[in-house]
């Protein structure tokens, strides 16, 4: 059997690491990519992170890790940081099958004599492909002191688990979702044209629609295109999502990933269960309805919902009453996509009058909170007899600290009866933030039996989330 001599290793390291030669970068097309805006925040936590902790970079498959990678050591070199003190390794790369990481670290430190005393900052991308990789990792943290570690992998839910069961205190999550629509605005050129600032209030930006009509439009987009980088830059994607999302994405984690992981055995069980809750996106479920459409015990599909958030699939949250209670033993639960153009993959992509797009319209709003760590657990939703109120978030006491209905219509605006869950569910809480109807295109403030009521256009309100949240971890 033939092996990869070291001079092929040695070779492609330095393909892989061009900055090695002075006055060179990363490569002009990552270099011209428009940066995320979790850049900043991930590239300090990779310059200045705890010692001993290595970074790990967890994600949905396509959502830009391997270019926010890059885009790191980008700022790394512009800082001043010698590129010999910088190694990046891709795993999937079949010429480094067999190499440890450790063994790659020390032939990084033979080849070149140590062109300062500064610390050595190591990336290893699509780490899940390395067997024991958590084990390695955390033994390199222990050892290596004069090094700082980031790694990715595609494989979010394996990271996950093997982070948590073996890499307690060295390992340092940084979890990197689908694009906000902030960010499709930014990406597309398209956000000075169509928003704008409109002062603040509650300690948050707040912003005014330029072109609501325009807004709504790219919104429309954003939903059935708009969640992943590259499908923003390809037509070719835009075309054929399917083919895109569905195969390369979705397929590889639900008959690969998690079914290696947790040992699942009918995959398609566990694929049927998706599609199910993807097509009933935002719409509150069973366990007793899924498990008798879809033949699946209780107890499978449990775990099963488990693995697909585990994978970033999905993210469930829970039901409350008109006083806020949560049930013990709830049975009814609502499940969103993570990100919406999961649903225009797997079905079709739908237009602003679709009889589903209410559906998909919440989906994404929801999306937008998934940014924001101190808000997306505190998320539920509130039904009782006589209303019901699509998100409302709960304080560390489980007091309700605002209350948002969701519609893509206008209709709320001209009769206010169409949201009385909502006005009631005010009326008996005191709310930090003034209840929020989001509509198609009204906006302002009424009164509605003696509650003032905020109205927004669904679209502005999904910017202004996604920027505030973004903006406040820079």
């Amino acid at each position: 059997m033939l092996q990869v001599s070291d001079q092929e290793i040695d070779n492609r390291l330095r393909e892989e690491n061009p900055w090695w030669v002075a006055g060179a970068g990363i490569d002009r097309d990552y270099a011209e990519f428009p940066r995320r805006a979790y850049l900043p925040p991930f590239a300090r936590l990779a310059r200045q992170g705890a010692p001993q902790r290595a970074v790990l970079l967890l994600g949905p498959r396509r959502v830009g890790k391997t270019i926010m990678v890059f885009h790191a050591i980008d700022a790394l070199l512009r800082e001043g940081v010698p590129g010999r003190d910088i190694l990046y390794v891709s795993l999937e790369t079949p010429t480094y099958f067999g190499q440890g990481l450790d063994s790659l670290v020390r032939r990084f430190q033979r080849t070149f004599e140590r062109p300062s005393a500064g610390p050595l900052y190591v990336f290893f991308d699509e780490i899940q492909y390395l067997k024991g990789w958590e084990v390695h990792l955390k033994s390199l943290v222990d050892t290596q002191r004069n090094c700082r570690f980031v790694a990715t992998g595609s494989a979010a839910a394996a990271l996950k688990h093997k982070s948590a069961e073996s890499g307690a205190g060295r390992f340092t999550e940084f979890v990197l979702p689908p694009l906000t629509f902030f960010e499709y605005l930014r990406f597309t050129g398209a956000e000075d044209d169509l928003v704008g600032a409109d002062g603040d209030r509650d300690d948050a930006a707040r912003f005014k629609a330029l072109d609501i009509a325009g807004l709504n439009e790219a919104f429309i987009t954003y939903l059935n295109f708009g969640g992943y980088p590259e499908a923003v830059f390809s037509e070719a994607v835009r075309r054929n999502p399917r083919r895109y999302i569905k195969n390369d994405i979705i397929d590889k984690v639900l008959l690969r990933d998690l079914p290696s992981l947790y040992g699942i055995a009918d995959v398609q069980e566990l694929n049927s269960l998706f599609n199910t809750v993807a097509y009933n996106s935002a719409e509150e479920i069973s366990l007793e309805g899924l498990a008798q459409s879809s033949g699946v015990s209780k107890p499978t599909l449990v775990k099963y919902l488990d693995y697909l958030e585990a994978a970033f699939l999905i993210k469930r949250i829970h039901r409350v009453d008109e006083n806020a209670a949560r049930f013990r033993k709830a049975m009814t639960f609502k499940v969103y996509l993570t990100n919406p153009t999961m649903r225009a993959a797997l079905f079709a992509p739908l237009t602003a009058d679709h009889p589903a797009i209410a559906h998909l319209v919440e989906t994404a709003v929801f999306s937008q909170w998934l940014h924001n760590d101190a808000y997306i657990e505190s998320l539920h939703y509130a039904r009782w007899k006589k209303g019901e109120v699509d998100l409302v978030s709960l304080d560390a006491r489980q007091k309700p600290r605002f209350a948002v209905e969701v519609k893509w219509t206008d209709r709320p605006w001209d009769d206010p009866r169409e949201v009385k869950g909502l006005v009631e569910f005010a009326r008996l809480h005191k709310l930090g933030r003034m209840p929020l109807v989001t509509t198609r295109t009204a906006k302002g403030v009424r009164t509605v039996d003696g509650v003032e009521v905020e109205f927004a256009p669904t679209s502005l309100h999904s910017y202004t989330v996604g920027r505030n949240t973004l903006e406040r971890s820079r």
